[in-house]
Order: C-alpha cells, then sequence, then structure tokens
C-alpha cells in the first residue's frame, strides 16, 4: 500500500466528493446509514455483552457503508444486504480491530482518571448528560484534553483500517499501521477536513437555526426538533461518503477497480 501526499484543499474536496455520491441516490444511502445506527443502538441496549458486539461489529458495518458509496459512486444500487456484506469481508481482523478499539478506549477513559478520579469515565460510561454545575465548575477540561490526546493517534490508526483488512486483505497491524502513515502524511488535508466538517455540520445550520428563532422566537424547542432530524438525515450520508471519498483519494484508488 502506498499513501500519496495532497494537499490541504484535498480535505474539502472529501466532503464535495461525499455530496457527489450522497446526491446519486439520496434515500439510498440515508436509509443504509439509519439501518447502521439502529443496528448498534439495538446491539448497545444489552447491557456489557451489547456493547461489546457493537463495537465488536462496527468495524465491519463502516466497511459495509464504504461499499454502499462505492457501489452508488459506480452507478450501482446498493442495499441493505451491502451493509451486513461488510461483516465477511476478512472477519477475523475486522473483529479483531474492534475488540482492540474498545479495549484502547476504555484504556484511554482509565487514563483520565489520572485527572480526575474518574469522574470523565463514569459519565461517559452512564450514556447520562453532564450536568450544568459540571461544565460550569471546568474540572473536565484537563481531563478532556488528555483524552482527546491520546484520541487523536488512535483515530488515525483506525481512520483507514477496516476498510484496508477488508478490500486489500491487510493483517490487523499493517492495516492499522498504514493508516497512521497515511494520516500523517495528510494531516494538512485532515485539518482541513475537519474545518470543513465544522462549518458544513454546525455553524451552518447553527445559523440557520438561529436566523429562523429570530423569525419564530416563541417556538424555539419545536423548530429545533424539526429542523434538526433533517439535517442530520441530510449531513450524516455526506460525512459517511466523505470518508469514502478520502480513503479513494489518498490511495488513489480508481472507482473502476
Amino acid at each position: 500500500m502506498r499513501a500519496q501526499s495532497l494537499p490541504a484543499a484535498a480535505g474539502w474536496g472529501w466532503i464535495v466528493g461525499g455530496l457527489a455520491i450522497f446526491r446519486r441516490n439520496p434515500p439510498i444511502l440515508a436509509m443504509l446509514v439509519v439501518t447502521y445506527w439502529f443496528t448498534v443502538l439495538i446491539l448497545s441496549a444489552v447491557p456489557i455483552l451489547g456493547t461489546v458486539a457493537a463495537s465488536l461489529m462496527i468495524p465491519g458495518l463502516s466497511v459495509g457503508l464504504m461499499q454502499a458509496c462505492r457501489s452508488l459512486e459506480r452507478g450501482q444500487v446498493p442495499g441493505i444486504q451491502t451493509l451486513f456484506g461488510g461483516l465477511r469481508q476478512n472477519p477475523r481482523t475486522l473483529l479483531a480491530l474492534g475488540a482492540l478499539y474498545l479495549a484502547c478506549t476504555l484504556g484511554i477513559l482509565m487514563a483520565s482518571s489520572l485527572a480526575d478520579d474518574g469522574e470523565l469515565m463514569r459519565i461517559m460510561l452512564s450514556g447520562k448528560p453532564v450536568e450544568r454545575e459540571v461544565l460550569e465548575s471546568g474540572r473536565l477540561v484537563l481531563p478532556a484534553a488528555l483524552v482527546m490526546g491520546l484520541l487523536t493517534p488512535l483515530l488515525m490508526a483506525y481512520w483507514f483500517a477496516p476498510i484496508l483488512a477488508a478490500w486489500h486483505r491487510l493483517p490487523m497491524g499493517k492495516s492499522l499501521f498504514f493508516s497512521l502513515v497515511a494520516c500523517w502524511l495528510n494531516w494538512r488535508a485532515f485539518l482541513a477536513y475537519g474545518l470543513g466538517l465544522a462549518l458544513v455540520g454546525v455553524i451552518g445550520p447553527g445559523l440557520v437555526l438561529g436566523l429562523v428563532l429570530l423569525v419564530f422566537p416563541g417556538a424555539a424547542g419545536f423548530l429545533a426538533v424539526v429542523m434538526t432530524l433533517p439535517m442530520v438525515l441530510l449531513l450524516a450520508p455526506i460525512v459517511f461518503a466523505s470518508f469514502y471519498v478520502s480513503y479513494r483519494d489518498v490511495f488513489g484508488v480508481s472507482t473502476s477497480v
């Protein structure tokens, strides 16, 4: 595997490319993303074992979404079988990637306990909203910064790893290594990509919602709910498709392969 070093502008191009793929068949891609979410949520609803099962399946399900994006780019129409078909491509390595990611994430949360006696870990594992008093106190700033610092190289190692393991049949170690190197070589593009996602997914929708609330100030709660769901269903498939575009561009893969 050989990763290309792309200019910073490529990061924005991944988002534009994700939009182009989404426009080929918006209902299908949105349906697959929702199915992905529901599968993970249903599994996670089972205490302990469900969370483990969901973590093990996420790499395979993400490969299924990437396959769907590749199919759409080639003019084909993917189905539910495409999403779950990713679980059958180099399954042992994908399961191992899921298990290792879970173990590393728990290890990072445990490491954050050194800064806050485990408060952040308890909050994240409980799934409950953070109390306002805790946020205003600022005592989660240091552990959160520690977690983000440790998560960054982990996310770099996992960004391309599932797709490299599934489509290129690489073992776990090599898929993680090549993913880490590819992300490092393209840190400028990923920085632009992150800024672009913030603009498209947070700042833009926030401005739109703010303008609407200025016109209808008495319906804040209702409008927030009504507008948020369509935005998520519009933006999430584009983001997932942009993951595929980043792989395609960084590794110089032809859509006809």
